[in-house]
C-alpha cells in the first residue's frame, strides 16, 4: 500500500521496511501492519490533539508528573511548546505503562520504540498467524469465561500494584490470542495514587470486564472485585500475591455519595461510548 505520510520518516530511517495494510482507524490513533526486517509488527500512529476525540483528557492527565519546570509552565499556559510537550507526555504514557505492566507480569504487546508520534510494537496474532480478535468479537463457554475473567482480575490487580489503572478497559481494549487475553491501548493510563478519579476509573474497568464475561457466566455479575481491590489498595495491603474472593461486605459506614455518583456517571458514559463503537464498527463493515 502507499506509505502514509506519518510513517515515511520511519521507512527512510530503516525502522520500517514496508507498510502492508491499515489495521484500524480509531478516534485516538491509526494502526498499520508493517514489516520490520523479518518481523511483522504494527505501527500505532497517534492523532494530533485537534483530531483526537478522547473525552476528558485532563481528567486522565491528572497526577502525571512533569519533572521539568519549564515544560510544566508551558503546558499550563498552553503555548505551542506546551502543547507539543502535552502530546509527548500523552504518547509516552502508553510506552511507560506498557513497559511497567510487562515488568509486573501483565500480558501486553511488546514495544520497539516510539518515534515522532509513532509507536512500533508487537502484532498480537492467533495460532493461524492472523490478527488476534478483540474480546468483544469472541464467544466462549461459561467455564472459559470464568477462567478468563479470573485472569483479567489478576492482571488488573497487578496493574494496581504497579500504581496504574487502565482507565478505558473494555472488550474493545483487550485482544484474545491462543494463550488468553492481552491488554492494549494505554495512552490514558491513570496514576492510581495521584488521580482523584482513580477509584471510579478502576471500578469502571473492572465492571466492564464483569459485564462482558458475565454475559457468558451470569454468576460473575454478582462479584465485587472493584470494591475489594480498592479497599486493600487504599490500606496498603494489596500485593501481587493477594488472594481475592470477589466478595465485599459493606462496613455500614455512610456511603461516599460523590464516589457513587462518579461511578454512575462513568458507567453511563462508558455505555454510550460502547454503543458508539458498536455502531461505528457496523458502519465500517
Amino acid at each position: 500500500m502507499k506509505i502514509p505520510k506519518r510513517l515515511q520518516p520511519l521507512v527512510d530511517d530503516g525502522l520500517i521496511d514496508a507498510v502492508l495494510s491499515r489495521l484500524m482507524s480509531g478516534k485516538e490513533a491509526d494502526v498499520f501492519v508493517v514489516r520490520c526486517g523479518e518481523h511483522i509488527r504494527c505501527a500505532k500512529v497517534y492523532k494530533d490533539a485537534a483530531k483526537r476525540s478522547f473525552k476528558k483528557a485532563a481528567q486522565y492527565n491528572e497526577g502525571r508528573k512533569v519533572r521539568n519546570g519549564r515544560q510544566a509552565r508551558a503546558m499550563e499556559k498552553r503555548s505551542n511548546y506546551g502543547r507539543q510537550q502535552q502530546e509527548q507526555m500523552w504518547q509516552n504514557a502508553e510506552v511507560n505503562a506498557l513497559a511497567s505492566l510487562a515488568a509486573a507480569g501483565v500480558r501486553v504487546p511488546e514495544t520497539f520504540g516510539c518515534v515522532d508520534g509513532v509507536l512500533l510494537m508487537e502484532l498480537v496474532t492467533d495460532g493461524e498467524g492472523d490478527v488476534a480478535p478483540q474480546l468483544g468479537e469472541v464467544t466462549m463457554s461459561a467455564e472459559q469465561a470464568i477462567e478468563d475473567h479470573a485472569l483479567m482480575m489478576h492482571y488488573i490487580k497487578l496493574m494496581l500494584c504497579a500504581g496504574i489503572i487502565h482507565g478505558d478497559l473494555s472488550e474493545f481494549n483487550v485482544l484474545v490470542d491462543d494463550d488468553g487475553p492481552v491488554v492494549i491501548d494505554l495512552p490514558q493510563a491513570v496514576n492510581a495514587a495521584a488521580n482523584n478519579s482513580a477509584q471510579a476509573m478502576l471500578a469502571r474497568d473492572i465492571n466492564n470486564m464483569r459485564r462482558y464475561y458475565g454475559s457468558f457466566a451470569p454468576a460473575l455479575l454478582h462479584t465485587q472485585y472493584a470494591k475489594e481491590m480498592w479497599v486493600l489498595f487504599k490500606e496498603g495491603e494489596l500485593t501481587p500475591n493477594s488472594i481475592l474472593s470477589g466478595e465485599f461486605e459493606d462496613d455500614g459506614k455512610h456511603a461516599d455519595v460523590g464516589s457513587v455518583l462518579d461511578e454512575i456517571n462513568a458507567a453511563m458514559e462508558e455505555e454510550y461510548e460502547r454503543r458508539e463503537r458498536i455502531r461505528d464498527a457496523g458502519e465500517g463493515a
